[in-house]
């Protein structure tokens, strides 16, 4: 139904990105600490290897398969 969009390094700089805004989310204090939690949707998409925003623009960073 979805395919996937996402792949190779694109996805494993999601995951890293978003572990560690998380990460900071809970190492860290101050009235803006809360916008680590935004880490959640690289997080999401690189693990489910799909992105909508790569999906309204035509973007497809997965290899091609034959």
């Amino acid at each position: 139904m979805f395919a996937k969009n996402v792949g190779g390094i694109d996805k494993i700089l999601r995951i890293a990105v978003g572990a560690l805004m998380i990460a900071a989310f809970f190492l860290t204090d101050g009235p803006y600490h809360w916008l680590y939690l935004l880490g959640i949707i690289p997080l999401a998409t690189g693990l489910m290897g799909r992105c909508p925003l790569y999906s309204l623009i035509g973007v497809n960073s997965c290899p091609m398969k034959k």
